[in-house]
């Protein structure tokens, strides 16, 4: 396997790609990426499924449309309904695609412009499909889209403690519908029982809002790192 770039790189060089080559995801990194898959399912009790060499989901005129070429490779995102399933498929189908990052491949979270009905077709019968996640190399490696201040998403902006600018920061990477980053992070002034800070984390809605809430808590976490805070309860308004 070709050198695997470390979790930070990951954060910082992926975008959202939409054209992808011919070359087919070879056996190790189909490997790694079922490892990762399987990992996140039990963690997020989740029944997230990798899709390979299947170009019929992707085929409409409305994926043509919004630039999708050549996607043959899909994370399918789904687990049973629950009032919180759409943060966990966020959170952990984002570990997902960090690692596919890694490997040297390349992702774009899709939520409407693919045959949903197919896909929906291949669920077991309690599950609920949240999104799907194109997989593939990309013919170039994305771009970085406009992105929105530290100080339109978090406070405190100064004096804060360098963990937080950096969650933040890695938090303005994350992949959120429609490149809204409608998330708000607040450093409070309250503590949990052992003494660690709290941070809140909320929305102001949005589509995908629960969805997006999860891939920014995990992108906060790569960057403020587990042993610096703890999470307040998420809020979506």
């Amino acid at each position: 396997m070709s050198y695997c770039m470390s979790s930070d790189e990951a954060v910082e060089s992926r975008h959202a790609v939409r054209r992808f080559a011919e070359e087919p995801i070879s056996a190790d990194e189909r490997a790694a990426l079922e490892e990762a898959v399987a990992a996140a399912n039990a963690d997020g009790t989740l029944h997230m499924r990798l899709a390979y060499d299947d170009p019929e989901v992707f085929s409409s005129a409305l994926a043509r449309r919004a630039g999708f070429v050549n996607v043959n490779n899909y994370l399918v995102v789904a687990g049973h309904s629950s009032n919180n399933l759409d943060m966990r498929a966020g959170y952990f189908a984002e570990k997902v695609a960090l690692e596919a990052q890694r490997l040297g491949l390349n992702s774009c979270w899709v939520a409407a412009t693919y045959k949903r009905r197919t896909v929906r077709q291949t669920l077991a019968q309690k599950d609920k499909l949240v999104a799907i996640i194109a997989l593939g190399h990309g013919t170039t490696q994305g771009e970085a889209h406009r992105s929105r201040t530290v100080a339109q998403v978090a406070r405190p902006v100064t004096n804060a403690p360098e963990w937080f600018s950096r969650g933040v920061r890695y938090a303005l990477l994350a992949p959120t519908a429609m490149n809204q980053q409608t998330f708000w992070l607040q450093l409070t002034r309250k503590t949990n029982a052992d003494g660690m800070p709290l941070v809140g984390l909320s929305t102001n809605g949005g589509p995908c809002a629960r969805v997006d809430l999860g891939i920014v808590k995990l992108h906060f976490e790569l960057g403020a790192g587990m042993e610096n805070f703890a999470w307040a309860d998420p809020v979506v308004r």
